[in-house]
């Protein structure tokens, strides 16, 4: 996996450089602003050797407030197959719902703190970089508390929303069967029926699970 980080704190960058490289992956490059991140991106692009994965703070340089979150932004408009996974201090739904309001695919949001748990964080970059989605938990429940107010979930049952909170995580009907003590078939008896009263018809494929989550973001 190719991997360019974009992190202003020189030492919070070092610190994910080795986290992947210590994992087998190449990190490419490391910028400390929105702006070489994009002129990376595009120079790498350029050269015909796109990352797989763009790991961006949502706030840099020079008014530390949505460098980062913007850059993302544009690189995913730019580069559709590009994954993009941004890291955040404090949980900001504008900037999560903005990142996960174009492309499905590839997208990620996770709280710093997240870092720490190397082995889940390694697998939202790897999973992201693979064309997967990853939410922190945290993110999750404050965009499903904001959204539970929006007739569009209106007719979900509480076990049902727990069930999309986890599949927003990027969770699979296994994990999230372990995580509640259930059955897989309960399990898969609740994704199908957070499909069909979200309107996901079957011809959604798996896609579905993200389109699930970004159904309620965008009402």
């Amino acid at each position: 996996m190719r991997v360019v980080i974009a992190e202003d704190s020189v030492l919070l960058r070092e610190g994910l450089t080795r986290l992947l490289t210590d994992r087998g992956h190449d990190v490419v490059a490391g910028v400390g602003d929105g702006e070489a991140l994009i002129k990376t991106i595009t120079e790498l692009d350029a050269q015909g050797e796109l990352p797989d994965v763009v790991v961006a703070d949502v706030r840099m340089p020079p008014t530390h407030t949505d460098e980062g979150v913007r850059a993302a932004v544009r690189l995913r408009k730019a580069h559709p197959g590009l994954g993009v996974l941004v890291l955040s201090q404090y949980v900001e739904e504008r900037y999560a719902t903005e990142l996960l309001a174009g492309s499905s695919r590839g997208v990620g949001y996770l709280l710093k703190d997240r870092v720490a748990e190397v082995r889940e964080f390694v697998d939202a970059v790897v999973r992201v970089a693979e064309g997967g989605t990853a939410l922190d938990p945290e993110v999750v429940a404050q965009l499903l508390g904001r959204s539970r107010k929006q007739d569009v979930l209106a007719g979900l049952t509480p076990r049902e929303r727990e069930v999309l909170g986890l599949m927003a995580e990027g969770r699979t009907n296994s994990a999230i069967a372990r995580q509640l003590v259930v059955s897989d078939g309960a399990v898969e008896k609740h994704v199908s029926n957070i499909f069909l009263k979200l309107g996901l018809s079957p011809s959604e494929g798996d896609h579905r699970r993200v389109l699930a989550v970004l159904t309620y973001l965008n009402s």
